[in-house]
């Protein structure tokens, strides 16, 4: 009878903190739907020049191998991830609102890079505490996440009609409320009972930095995804010269999203191997990529943009399970720290090259992402035996 009783119980508490995490995602992508398409914009219209935005938007990657392992480790080593991820999107809001009342470059450059400091470890913690779940609660990761993708789509789009409406000089204040949301959505997120493995913490992270498979999955990741940099800092920039409107440049992005949503959604179902996610995300960056560079018509571009829900979607999968597979739960937060840190050294060196390189050839840089991509797709590819074996899988529960 007692055992009855606490069915509907730990249905709820599944229930809440998949809801929790969901409005989370939510929030915090609705910042990232407004801020990637157009806060290049926003720098655009208030006067910096495109060597500047380059540099500038170097900002989040190099803070990802900087300031962010050393939080995630913290976090961890406290058990404070829930109150991490409070207390960074509160720096977060009150960054953004900061950097809304810079105009000049330098000082611009180094109020937003504060700010990065506390918004880019939000994702991994996160992820961490995503992962935590999925874990403790039996979830799967991609119907979960797609909530996410789902607000970055509604941001980007909300923005675009904003965009045709309100001066570029006041988009920065739009990703300013959105970050505000996410502070309060943060407040909803639940506690997660502690898994009741300990590991002595002199010992912590020692191996994950001796599995050269681990170091394999991030890496190639790390290609991969920032193949997508110059995509993200100056297509939108690239759009309106080419005289697409804002809202036009907003379905765009929503496109992708919408591929990357139901990517998420149908993952449960999906039976491959991660590596071979991966692998496959990667090679459909490379066409992306190619048909970009030409400045295809309008419909061909739609059609390359569908394919962000797999050089996005399923790397990100990919990615995400061979983590747990591969990474112990008490270590997760600093495993995501280590992926973060990685992505974040290539794409802060990807996202300054590629504003010199756009300065020089325009759209010739997408063929150098497609280079980094097609890297990614056969390193990850040439460790996929390597990670048939899973080192973790009894302690991650995954």
């Amino acid at each position: 009878m007692q055992s009855e009783s606490q069915i509907p119980i730990a249905a709820a508490t599944k229930r809440r903190f998949a809801v929790s995490l969901a409005v989370f995602y939510s929030a915090f992508f609705a910042v990232l739907g407004t801020h990637v398409p157009f806060f290049p914009v926003w720098l655009k219209a208030i006067g910096i020049d495109a060597a500047w935005i380059g540099i500038i938007a170097a900002l989040p990657a190099i803070t990802r191998f900087t300031t962010l392992p050393q939080v995630t480790a913290f976090a961890e080593k406290r058990r404070a991830i829930r109150a991490a991820i409070m207390v960074s999107a509160l720096a977060t809001a009150i960054g953004f609102a900061a950097v809304g009342l810079q105009q000049q470059p330098l000082a611009l450059f180094l109020v937003y890079a504060l700010t990065c400091m506390t918004w880019t470890p939000t994702m991994p913690l996160t992820d961490a505490y995503a992962l935590r779940g999925v874990a403790r609660y039996a979830l799967d990761y991609g119907p979960l996440r797609l909530w996410g993708s789902a607000a970055f789509a509604a941001g980007s789009l909300a923005c675009g009609f904003l965009v045709d409406v309100i001066a570029p000089r006041d988009l920065i204040w739009v990703i300013v409320a959105w970050a505000v949301v996410a502070v309060l959505a943060s407040l909803l997120l639940q506690p997660l009972d502690d898994l009741g493995r300990r590991t002595p913490e002199r010992h912590a992270g020692k191996p994950l930095l001796r599995d050269a498979a681990f170091w394999a999955v991030i890496a190639s990741a790390a290609l991969i995804q920032s193949s997508h940099i110059a995509f993200y800092t100056f297509s939108a920039i690239d759009w309106q010269l080419q005289g697409l409107s804002g809202l036009t440049i907003a379905v765009l992005w929503t496109l992708g999203i919408m591929a990357e949503i139901v990517v998420f959604a149908l993952s449960p179902r999906f039976s491959l191997p991660p590596s071979t996610l991966m692998a496959i995300g990667g090679l459909i960056a490379v066409l992306r990529w190619i048909v970009t560079a030409s400045e295809p018509p309008l419909v061909l571009l739609a059609i390359a943009q569908l394919g962000h829900g797999f050089s996005f979607g399923l790397t990100i999968l990919g990615t995400m399970n061979l983590l747990v597979q591969r990474v112990p739960s008490h270590q997760i937060a600093r495993g995501q720290g280590y992926y973060a840190a990685c992505n974040g050294l290539l794409g802060a060196a990807t996202s300054i090259a590629s504003g010199a390189i756009y300065a020089r050839i325009g759209d010739g840089v997408y063929y150098v992402m497609a280079a980094m991509a097609a890297a990614g797709a056969i390193l990850i590819w040439s460790a996929r035996h390597r990670l048939t074996a899973h080192p973790h899988s009894e302690e991650s529960g995954g």
